[in-house]
């Protein structure tokens, strides 16, 4: 008989997906979300914690200054991981720090991704769009969506928007890919890092030599950031461009595929594209996971974190709880998803997000409109899930459509 945990035994983190639910939470975290949205949890490592999967505490943690993002202050939550204390966060990579230094990166960093300046490169998105689906139009029905379509778009838009040559892919991106597997053994990754690194040192130091007309070229100019912390952003943000918004253009197309319903109604209404993004977003958490660490002693929704402890957040849990949205394993792109926990919350909120939801908002109507018999290549269950990867969705998408 399998043993039940009672309600003051710490859990471990469920992770299994439910057969035939490829857009739906492990389902060991409704559970809990039900009956104790935070929870203590056994990490693999064994210190004990604890498991955020309600909105309100998640939502409260992600905004409190007193839980820390350094890597070296957390436990790992995933079985496999790094043996012993994580190393701290290489040099610009911000998800792993926390103020000051934090605020003076992101200070530097966001008046490059504002709204407006965002929304002036829609022209640009476009016409990389229109090349990808004249390229799949031209090429006639049958092929690997994530290939051909979800993942050069927002390769091409970073490559161009930080000013890093996109005939170098190649040598970057499976880097990042090895970066983002939670598969791979730990010193795979810190070489990945570090070849990523290498990459871009390379190329801050062509940049200060020739500044271009690029991200990387204004901060190599305007900036006193040293070549250290460039390179170290250079690589945060490329790997960070890189598979973020690919997973959530292939996995959306997916969830709209099983949705046909609300496929068509995206592909009848563009205008409705601002809303079915947030809502994609809230539905499909495809970073589903992160961790803080107790400053000091913090209580949240009644219990008291003692400082030390690491807090496992469930992004994906809380997005789908029904006292914050009604019905929320239902996919509708009329829902008003405001406040969704999509891109995070508080100080590390998504940097890119304003560039993610232009790439989103255009790319998936322009898909859906064009080619409008759009449908899967293989029955949904045969489709490869991205199981052991920090940004969950689909390692391909097989799809075909009628021609005309």
């Amino acid at each position: 008989m399998q043993h039940e945990p009672s309600l003051t035994e710490p859990v471990t983190l469920p992770t299994q997906r439910a057969a035939g639910c490829p857009f739906d939470p492990p389902a060991g975290l409704a559970e809990l979300r039900e009956q104790r949205p935070l929870t203590r949890m056994t990490y693999p490592d064994g210190h004990v914690g604890w498991l955020a999967t309600g909105y309100p505490a998640v939502r409260a943690i992600l905004g409190d200054p007193r839980f820390s993002s350094r890597y070296e202050l957390l436990h790992y939550p995933f079985p496999g991981g790094p043996e012993g204390p994580l190393p701290p966060a290489p040099v610009g990579d911000m998800t792993g720090m926390d103020a000051p230094e934090h605020t003076r990166y992101r200070r530097l960093l966001m008046g490059k991704f504002t709204v407006r300046r965002m929304r002036q490169l829609t022209d640009r998105v476009e016409e990389i769009t229109a090349e990808h689906l004249d390229a799949l139009e031209h090429r006639g029905p049958g092929a690997d969506l994530v290939k051909a379509f979800a993942r050069p778009i927002p390769a091409l838009v970073i490559c161009e928007l930080l000013g890093v040559p996109y005939a170098d892919r190649d040598r970057f991106q499976g880097h990042a890919d090895t970066i983002m597997s939670m598969d791979a053994p730990p010193e795979e990754g810190y070489a990945a890092m570090a070849a990523l690194q290498e990459y871009m040192a390379h190329l801050v130091a062509a940049k200060r030599a020739d500044p271009s007309d690029d991200l990387l070229g204004d901060l190599a100019c305007d900036s006193d950031l040293t070549d250290e912390e460039l390179i170290g952003i250079g690589a945060f943000l490329l790997a960070a461009g890189l598979d973020t918004t690919a997973n959530m253009i292939a996995h959306g197309t997916f969830a709209l595929l099983t949705n046909p319903a609300q496929a068509e109604a995206l592909r009848t209404d563009p205008d409705l594209a601002p809303r079915a993004v947030e809502e994609l977003m809230r539905y499909l958490t495809v970073a589903p996971t992160t961790v803080r660490s107790a400053l000091e002693d913090v209580e949240v929704e009644g219990q008291m974190i003692k400082a030390g402890e690491s807090v496992t957040i469930s992004l994906e849990a809380a997005n789908r709880d029904r006292e914050r949205f009604p019905d929320p394993d239902v996919l509708d792109l009329h829902r008003k998803a405001t406040g969704h926990l999509g891109f995070g919350h508080g100080i590390h909120q998504c940097l890119g997000q304003q560039l993610a939801r232009v790439e989103l908002m255009v790319a998936l109507p322009a898909l859906l409109g064009r080619f409008p018999t759009l449908r899967l290549d293989v029955p949904a269950d045969e489709v490869p899930l991205r199981t052991n990867m920090n940004i969950y969705g689909v390692h391909r998408l097989p799809v075909t459509w009628d021609e005309d």
